[in-house]
């Protein structure tokens, strides 16, 4: 079961008397904004109770309730009869879960499919078999060995940038690089 948040304060309905003649006219109107208000207090867990099984997390059943409330406030003179104001509510929460997961549906149907030439996830296994027992030759090499050959084709340096960089002659990265690669042929085609 969904944990149910408390009900959010309520703010006061009535800011100052010079308004209680236009929340008169308003109640005469329509439901007034104290009915509204103190149905939403009453029934604010039930509403978050019915988002709750309709939809799958409580962040999502608040924000589906508050709405409906603010939705209904400002349609509130279209309630001729205030009786119905909780059956508006609990329609307008009704309707929101459904937009909501009229939403996430089109999103799950709107995200990337994979492309028909993508790897298998077989051949993604044995790609990580293969960089797996790459790094496990690499670290069997010698250490300027190691250097020279990351440097070389994973940083994708030029030889002259890696002599540079490990402060060693262009003819040692030549050498070191020859051998680190033979060393790699060798562990590679080795029996695991």
């Amino acid at each position: 079961m969904p944990v149910i948040a408390p009900m959010p304060a309520a703010r006061p309905a009535r800011i100052s008397n010079q308004r209680d003649g236009a929340e008169d006219e308003a109640a005469a109107e329509g439901t007034s904004v104290d009915h509204l208000t103190e149905t939403y207090r009453a029934h604010y867990r039930s509403l978050l109770g019915l988002a709750a099984l309709l939809l799958d997390d409580t962040a999502s059943c608040e924000d589906v309730v508050q709405e409906a409330f603010i939705r209904v406030h400002s349609a509130r003179k279209r309630v001729r009869d205030p009786e119905k104001t909780l059956a508006y509510l609990r329609q307008t929460v009704v309707n929101l879960s459904r937009s909501a997961l009229r939403r996430r549906i089109l999103g799950l149907k709107l995200l990337s499919k994979p492309m028909p030439d993508m790897a298998s996830a077989e051949e993604g296994a044995y790609d990580q078999l293969e960089r797996d027992s790459l790094i496990k030759a690499m670290k069997g090499l010698q250490r300027r060995q190691r250097e020279v050959l990351v440097l070389r084709y994973f940083a994708d340096m030029t030889e002259a940038q890696v002599a540079e960089t490990l402060g060693i002659s262009l003819g040692s990265v030549k050498a070191y690089g020859s051998r680190g690669i033979a060393a790699l042929r060798v562990a590679m085609e080795a029996p695991a």
